[in-house]
C-alpha cells in the first residue's frame, strides 16, 4: 500500500511556487500525490488583454492540470471559494471541504502553507492554513463532521516556511523549520512547472531569478503529529512514517 501526500494550496501555482520540489520528490519516490486547491485563480493580476474572470479561471485551470502534470500528481482538486475573498468565508466550512478529501483520499502527510501567509504574504494564504490545520485535526475526530466519512487520522502535518524575502512585499514572520527538502534533483522541473502558468509570465519571471539564487531546498514545519514527539531536524517529509 503506498504512502499518500495531501498539499491544501489557495491559487492555481501555489503547488509549485511553495510545494513544487516536495511534491516532485513525493512522486519519484512512488508515493500517492493529491493537490487541493481552494479557489480557480480569477482574481489574478496577469491576464490576456480582454480576458474576462471566467476566461482567466479556465485558462488557469488548465495550467493547474498541466503543472501537476510535470510535478508527478495523481490527483488534483479544485474548489470553487472566490479567490482573494477566503477570509471572508467561514473557517468551518472550507474546512469541512478538505475534512472530506482528507477522510476519502486518507492521506498519511499533509503540507499547506504557513500562518504567515508564505514570502507574499497573501491572506489567502494565511486562511488556506488556518482551514487546513483545523481539518487535519478534525478528520481524525469521531465528534466532527461524522457525515463526512469514517474518521481518518494523518500521521504529521507540516507547513511551508521560508528563510528569504521577496523585496516588494510586505515581511512575512516565518516560522523556524524542522524540515529541510534538498530540491536539487527536481529543482529543473518545478521551473517547468512554474513556467506551465504562462497567464501569470510576469510573476514567474520575476520570482524564478530569486528561487535560482537561493539553495536548491524547501524549508516545512513540523505542526502537528499523530503521535507525541520531540522537535527535531529532519530531511524526509515521510521519516518513519508507514503505510
Amino acid at each position: 500500500m503506498p504512502l499518500r501526500l495531501l498539499n491544501v494550496c489557495a491559487h492555481p501555482d501555489d503547488e509549485c511556487f511553495a510545494f513544487g520540489g516536495a511534491l516532485a520528490l513525493a512522486a519519484d519516490r512512488h508515493v500517492e500525490v493529491m493537490v487541493l486547491c481552494l479557489t480557480d485563480g480569477q482574481a489574478g493580476r496577469h491576464r490576456e488583454d480582454g480576458a474576462s474572470n471566467a476566461d482567466l479561471a479556465r485558462i488557469r485551470s488548465e495550467e493547474f492540470a498541466a503543472s501537476c502534470g510535470i510535478l508527478g500528481v495523481a490527483c488534483h482538486e479544485q474548489l470553487a471559494y472566490q479567490d482573494g475573498r477566503l477570509e471572508h468565508e467561514p473557517l468551518s466550512r472550507i474546512a469541512a471541504d478538505i475534512v472530506r478529501r482528507i477522510r476519502s483520499f486518507q492521506p498519511h502527510v499533509v503540507l499547506t502553507f504557513g500562518m504567515d501567509g508564505a514570502a507574499n504574504t497573501h491572506p489567502d494564504h494565511t486562511s488556506t492554513s488556518a482551514a487546513a490545520t483545523a481539518a487535519f485535526h478534525w478528520a481524525g475526530s469521531v465528534k466532527r463532521f461524522p457525515e463526512l466519512g469514517a474518521p481518518w487520522q494523518a500521521h504529521r502535518l507540516f507547513h511551508h516556511t521560508t528563510d528569504y524575502f521577496l523585496p516588494d512585499r510586505a515581511r512575512p514572520l516565518p516560522a523556524p523549520w524542522t524540515l529541510t527538502l534538498d530540491i536539487s534533483s527536481v529543482f529543473e522541473r518545478k521551473i517547468a512547472a512554474l513556467r506551465s502558468h504562462a497567464s501569470q509570465g510576469p510573476l514567474a519571471e520575476k520570482t524564478i531569478p530569486i528561487f535560482e539564487a537561493q539553495p536548491r531546498i524547501e524549508l516545512y514545519t513540523l505542526m502537528a503529529a499523530a503521535e507525541p514527539q520531540p522537535a527535531t531536524q529532519s530531511t524526509d517529509l515521510f521519516d518513519s512514517v508507514t503505510a
